[in-house]
């Protein structure tokens, strides 16, 4: 595990002046850096935590924070090592939580002086009002990516890999399937849960048994999926970041997730002194520039132009507000 970093990628911060309000302390000088603190259960290359890491650091070089992190972080610790940055005055924490819930809340209610931006199944709550909670709704851009590979599909039979049945995964996962039944009505879907944010070997495990009973497409929402995908020469569609340059033969494209606009509001809302308990889940919606489905690439040419037109389309209407994703958060089941 690795363990606090208070001078990791940090530089002093300097007269960020602080007072307590009804919500979060936060009347930050414009030109004074956050002092802000990752918290990851993952490595940072792990694609989920990516996406926020990657936020946070273009944020530093905008000169928004001084950003500091620690990964591999056990949910056991996770309290812990958030008591150590908020001790160190660390004034905004972004993290995921999924794993220690009550525990971490808890702490966050013990500093109230310090901005959570937590990832959590759960909602925000006003008895904790310095901590607000995200999620990753990029179902729009899960839907886009599943119109694909119902084009894609020969036999029709699609594998899905995921980690946990946990709401923020669900969700991609029916978008998708909803996505695949408008170019691929009878499509038939394997799923199945690894039970770990990060284990390429089992993923990939999982992934072969899938391909073995019949699977031409594979639903990626792991790491090591598309490397089984890629030896048994199958096709693949990535989750939240674009792994087709690894696998130029295998991944068709990709549902994107951008934290940018997520971070962006938290820290102008600390700016503001207005930060507070509230969801920041719907920064992630597609209209919100939270989402999109990557580049076709090296597969430019390859899907059917009836696929690619209607997935622009629904696009389109998904920006405009006319068409709207269903979210549904239930556990989805092979069928």
């Amino acid at each position: 595990m690795t363990g606090f970093h208070p001078t990791r990628r940090s530089v002093l911060l300097s007269g960020a002046a602080l007072t307590v309000t009804g919500l979060v302390p936060a009347r930050v000088l414009a030109a004074d850096p956050i002092k802000m603190a990752g918290i990851y259960t993952v490595p940072v290359e792990q694609q989920w935590v990516s996406r926020i890491h990657i936020a946070a650091e273009a944020a530093q070089a905008a000169g928004r924070v001084d950003y500091s992190f620690s990964e591999n972080v056990a949910n056991t610790d996770y309290p812990r090592v958030m008591r150590e940055y908020c001790e160190a005055g660390v004034k905004l924490i972004v993290g995921e939580i999924f794993g220690a819930e009550a525990e971490a809340r808890e702490v966050c209610a013990e500093y109230p002086d310090v901005a959570f931006l937590l990832g959590s199944s759960f909602k925000q709550d006003a008895a904790i009002p310095n901590l607000a909670v995200f999620d990753n709704y990029i179902q729009d851009a899960s839907y886009l990516t599943g119109i694909i590979a119902g084009a894609m599909t020969t036999s029709g039979n699609i594998g899905m890999v995921g980690g946990f049945p946990i709401p923020e995964v669900n969700r991609l996962m029916h978008a998708f399937m909803d996505g695949v039944r408008e170019t691929r009505p009878d499509a038939t879907f394997q799923v199945s849960f690894i039970g770990s944010w990060f284990d390429p070997p089992k993923a990939k495990e999982t992934a072969f048994a899938m391909i073995d009973a019949g699977a031409d497409v594979m639903y990626a929402e792991r790491f090591g999926v598309s490397d089984a995908a890629k030896e048994r020469g199958i096709l693949a569609i990535g989750n939240v970041i674009d792994t087709q340059p690894d696998y130029p033969e295998t991944v068709i494209t990709s549902a994107l997730w951008h934290f940018e606009p997520t971070l962006t509001a938290a820290l102008d809302a600390i700016a503001a002194g207005s930060f507070g308990a509230d969801d920041y889940g719907v920064w992630s919606f597609m209209a919100k520039g939270g989402c999109s489905m990557a580049a076709l690439g090296t597969f430019d040419g390859k899907v059917p132009a009836e696929a690619l037109a209607l997935a622009t389309q629904r696009e389109a209407e998904i920006r405009a507000g006319t068409f709207n994703v269903t979210i549904n958060d239930d556990e989805p089941k092979s069928l």
